[in-house]
This record gives structure tokens, sequence and C-alpha cells, in this order.
């Protein structure tokens, strides 16, 4: 057995099991709370309560428009000189959670628009209230319509959980960087790295492929 394969297999269980404890968990607490910064984002661009609404016009702006690797190091670095200090994990879900909400508010606010106005019409016509047709109307089409560009955020976070490593959170690409100072095989481990994350991603994309399917038939 040659030694760059040698190498490759026994860093296989180091780098999985930092993909199992750190980088799926930190994906899905950051997707979580991201989630509902989405909802709340995407519902209060839709309201008519103009100062709300541009104070979160002004967050999906930035967020949008910076890169995630400077938020982040906003977050955990820059911080500190305002009084305020946050551990690793703590700086990267703000950060993450903020970033994925940003991109999923559009996804979700343009899902809501894309329903024809007329079925809000219908069902107000039938005494609905604004919050129940939004509940039983608008919200299913809504998951329905979003679900493709939503998963596709989360399969971005999952990726760019990655820079977590900058604010040393011991993620895949962390071990990763361990394990090629120790070994001097740069090629080899991170192509390892890569070939984990891939296998993430694609099963990821094929849970979002079932969901769609199983959304079109329930919705």
């Amino acid at each position: 057995m040659s030694r760059e394969l040698e190498i490759v297999l026994n860093s296989i269980w180091p780098i999985l099991k930092a993909g199992l404890i750190v980088t799926i968990p930190l994906s899905l607490i950051s997707f979580a709370i991201a989630l509902v910064i989405a909802v709340i984002t995407a519902l209060v661009k839709l309201s008519n309560f103009r100062v709300l609404k541009f104070i979160f016009s002004t967050y999906v702006w930035i967020f949008r428009g910076t890169p995630l690797l400077v938020q982040l190091f906003i977050v955990f670095f820059g911080f500190p000189k305002a009084g305020i200090t946050l551990d690793p994990w703590t700086a990267a879900i703000i950060t993450f959670s903020l970033n994925t909400g940003a991109y999923a508010s559009e996804s979700i606010r343009a899902s809501i628009l894309s329903i024809p106005k007329g079925q809000w019409e219908a069902a107000e016509s039938l005494g609905m209230s604004y919050w129940q047709v939004l509940r039983r109307v608008i919200a299913p089409q809504t998951v329905r319509i979003s679900l493709p560009p939503i998963t596709n955020d989360f399969i971005d976070l999952l990726k760019g959980t990655s820079l977590a490593a900058s604010i040393t959170i011991a993620d895949m690409f962390m071990i990763g960087q361990q394990i090629t100072a120790f070994t001097y095989e740069p090629l080899a481990i991170y192509s390892l790295v890569a070939a984990i994350y891939l296998v993430f991603c694609t099963v990821l994309t094929t849970l979002q492929s079932r969901l769609e399917k199983s959304a079109s038939k329930y919705v």
C-alpha cells in the first residue's frame, strides 16, 4: 500500500467524525435559526410598516452584499473591540444564521409574491382574516414553491461552514488542515475533505428531490 493511500484511509474517520459532530450540527442549528429570521424578514418586507421594512431591507442588503468570511471576522474578531466577546460557536451560529436568513428571506418573499392575488381576495371574501389566509392558503403553497431555493441555501450553508475553521472551530476543514500539516500531503487530504463534503451535499440533494415530490402530492 502506498504512503498516500494509507494516509487517506487513516484520515477518513477523523475528518468524517468532525463532520458528524461539528459541521452538521453547526449547519442544522444555524439553518433552523435562519429560517425563523427569513420568515420574519419576508413578512416584514411585505408589510406596510415602513420603518421596519427599511430596517429589515438594510439587513438583507448588508448580508447579501458582503462576503461571509468578512462577516464572520467582524463578529468574532471585531466585536470584542466594542466590548462584545463571543465564543467561536456562538459567533459562527450568529453569522451563519444572519447570512443564510438574508438569502432565504428573499426566496420566501418571492414565493409569496408568486401566488396570485386572486387567492387572497377569494379567501378574504369567505371571511378569513389576514393571518388565516396566510396560514391556510398562502403558507402551504409558499412551502412548496420555496422548497428548492431554501434547500439550496442549506447546501450553501453546509459548505460555508468550512469558514468556521478560521475562528478555531475544529470542523472537517480544520481537521484536514491539521492532518496536512503533519503528513505534508495537501492534495490527498484536501481532496478527501472535498469528497466528504460532496457526499454530504449529494445526500441533501437527494433528500431535496424526494421532499419536492412529497410536497407536490400534499400541497
